[in-house]
């Protein structure tokens, strides 16, 4: 069975509710969408994530109601350089999307949604300690897998191999 090909024009995905809605609400808030192997993603501006998660979250028609993952890829040396990816459930509708928020190294912060789901602040927190990734109005923003003194965040790409020494 072939692979059908992904669709990334965003005016052909349109008609796909989440997008709809997020298009309703503030044209100028997505970038961008792609639409493969049946799995959506949604580029959105890093200022409006927090309350599209709100949308997303409290649309009655939608009710993406879990936060399952959230994480980040570091595409060094591209600019912007990471993407901060929110995998979102909607438990009745048995649906699910992706949103991905571009950041650039020098101004890699963005709004926590911890207020939006409780289960992103784990989340938050391992992206800011492997990443550098700051989330604004965080309630506990530190490291949480590496020691408090270290230095550096591993999995940047630019990261050396053996750690500063």
């Amino acid at each position: 069975m072939a692979i059908a090909p992904a669709i990334t024009h965003l005016e052909q995905l349109r008609a796909e509710a989440p997008i709809a809605q997020l298009l309703a609400w503030r044209p100028d808030a997505v970038t961008g969408a792609k639409l493969d192997r049946s799995e959506l993603t949604i580029e959105l501006r890093a200022p409006t994530i927090r309350e599209a998660c709100l949308l997303l979250r409290d649309d009655a028609s939608l009710r993406f109601n879990f936060l399952s993952d959230l994480t980040c890829v570091d595409w060094y040396p591209r600019e912007p350089r990471f993407d901060v990816v929110y995998h979102l459930l909607s438990i009745p509708r048995r649906a699910r999307v992706r949103l991905k928020v571009r950041l650039a190294e020098d101004d890699a912060c963005v709004e926590s949604v911890t207020s939006v789901w409780p289960s992103a602040n784990f989340f938050e927190r391992e992206v800011f300690d492997l990443f550098g990734v700051r989330f604004l109005g965080h309630p506990d923003l530190r490291r949480i897998m590496m020691p408090e003194d270290w230095q550096g965040h591993p999995l940047r790409k630019d990261y050396p191999v053996e750690g500063y020494r």
